[in-house]
């Protein structure tokens, strides 16, 4: 491997993890054990990487969830294949609908934003397709510690706080109190270390186990969804749950550096990540820690998003064909756009969210990179009487402007954020690698390949690094321990900087790679309570 060092001293003063049979890395330690667990138990990496997504929905409950959508990469026998398993708007529901209604653009809470949940469905695509084990099995880890209980690890209680608080607005609202009772009983959020149970969250798990997550779309999970959002004038239907299913997307690609970086396909927003590389691919890079540096990044970032902006949508709908996008040509128009001055490139108003993000590896050379979350922590406030499902409110991205490619239509994909990426190199697996957050997501993608390929940092130190965020306009923040010298150099530019005062919000990733004897090398962000479990 080409890194300057596998001990780059940045903060966190974690270092890279080795092994040769397994490997899973993401958010959790008590997710990643569970992975690891059902590897020793016979799984491969695939069962691996839906065990430790289970278990994600029970211990983190305030990144992701039953109720979520997931997108996955997978390499298996020499061939990579991807998942997009986000679910559509409802079909009774229009932007025509709304405006009438008097909404100017959709909300963020309560039933109009909530889509299909594609998690369990997700879960039983990869398990038919390419796992070893019975999904009974697999789910038996996360079943387990929703029903006998799990101490609360630091970072999710903090957001666990920060969602209380967001929801008390809505305590007031009957359709509301499920999330109340649900994660809030006793009026507040948990602590650190406070043992946390989830017995309806247990028993729908085992439901989604025993029918292969038929139950969920078709049966009685399914009805309870139907009557839920017909109580409180939703828009969901059991129709709608009982047509969707995952679908196996094509990964899109760009070269960089003699690697090839991949991506889901739209509605996913990889394509701005893969749009900003092909930018910077053309520039010659020498130092990390520069303002010029920093100052490409920031601006292909800004042009990237965009064009994802304008184009990005459910990928059937879009106007753009993606090989356009990601041409050669097409990036070095883009690229003239750059000087030595920020600019206003006016795409949208990116902003934080949450996710989960896990990469697992086997000794058999399977890999997974796997994404899945509700959107705004714990989604839509709204959860499913006596199941524990909390529903995502993805189509809060949606746009209620006729004109706009990603305007609200019934039984369409929104725009989406959640991004799980690939390496590869001369067609031969690198690995998993993915940073979870909102509009982050691609910024990160672009500042952790680029520490891994253009500066020679390991997995740990690229993921180390300090960060930075574009905002909106010419506005960026950065993390508290970004170089000063080199934020007032931007500031000369043109650039408006905010500092930060901790890491909040810039993202959490996580990364696995295969040296070509088979080694296996981890990484976890220092930003979540995660780790690398090897074996």
């Amino acid at each position: 491997m080409d890194f300057d060092s596998l001990y780059y001293p940045y903060p966190s003063q974690r270092r890279v993890v080795f092994a040769k049979n397994g490997m899973v890395a993401t958010s959790q330690s008590l997710a990643a054990q569970a992975g690891i667990s059902i590897l020793k138990q016979g799984g491969n990496a695939i069962d691996a990487a839906i065990a430790t997504a289970a278990c994600l929905t029970v211990v983190e409950p305030t990144s992701n969830g039953i109720g979520g959508d997931a997108f996955a990469i997978i390499w298996t026998k020499n061939k990579l294949h991807g998942l997009n398993s986000s679910g559509p708007s409802p079909r009774s529901i229009s932007d025509e609908l709304l405006r009438k209604k008097g909404y100017k653009k959709m909300p963020d809470f309560g039933w109009i934003p909530v889509t299909v949940p594609g998690v369990p469905a997700a879960w039983a695509e990869l398990n038919s397709k390419f796992g070893r084990l019975s999904l009974s099995k697999i789910l038996s880890p996360a079943i387990r510690y929703a029903e006998e209980g799990f101490p609360v690890s630091p970072l999710v209680s903090y957001l666990w706080k920060i969602a209380y608080q967001k929801y008390v607005a809505y305590k007031n609202d009957e359709a509301f109190c499920y999330w109340f009772k649900t994660f809030a009983p006793e009026g507040r959020a948990p602590e650190p270390g406070e043992l946390w149970r989830l017995p309806e969250q247990a028993q729908t798990l085992q439901m989604i186990a025993n029918t292969k997550s038929i139950d969920f779309y078709q049966g009685e999970i399914a009805e309870k969804i139907d009557a839920f959002s017909r109580k409180y004038d939703g828009y969901l239907r059991k129709e709608d749950l009982a047509s969707f299913s995952s679908e196996w997307v094509e990964p899109i690609s760009i070269p960089y550096h003699g690697y090839d970086v991949w991506e889901i396909p739209p509605n996913g927003q990889g394509l701005v990540a893969l749009m900003a590389l092909n930018i910077l691919e053309g520039i010659g890079f020498n130092i990390r820690e520069s303002a010029e540096t920093f100052h490409y990044q920031i601006e292909a970032i800004k042009l990237a998003f965009a064009d994802g902006e304008r184009y990005i949508t459910d990928y059937k709908k879009m106007s753009e064909k993606i090989k356009n996008l990601l041409s050669a040509s097409y990036a070095r128009e883009r690229r003239k756009l750059i000087t030595d001055s920020a600019i206003n490139p006016y795409p949208g108003k990116p902003g934080g969210s949450d996710t989960v993000y896990l990469a697992t590896a086997d000794g058999e050379g399977n890999m997974v990179s796997y994404i899945q979350s509700n959107y705004m922590g714990f989604g839509s406030g709204l959860v499913v009487p006596g199941t524990g499902i909390a529903l995502q409110n993805r189509g809060a991205n949606f746009s209620l402007d006729s004109s706009h490619a990603n305007c609200l239509k019934p039984g369409k994909k929104t725009y989406h954020t959640i991004i799980p990426g690939f390496l590869t190199k001369n067609s031969r697996a690198v690995g998993p690698f993915g940073v979870m957050g909102g509009f982050m997501q691609p910024q990160g993608h672009v500042q952790v390949v680029m520490n891994m390929l253009d500066f020679g940092l390991n997995p740990q130190a690229a993921l180390d690094a300090p960060r930075w965020q574009w905002i909106e306009g010419r506005k960026v923040k950065t993390e508290y321990h970004f170089p000063r010298h080199i934020a007032e150099a931007l500031e000369r530019r043109g650039h408006i900087i905010e500092g930060g005062l901790d890491s909040v919000g810039f993202g959490r990733g996580q990364i696995i790679w295969r040296d070509n004897n088979g080694i296996l090398m981890g990484a976890t962000d220092p930003r979540a309570d995660g780790a690398v479990v090897p074996w």
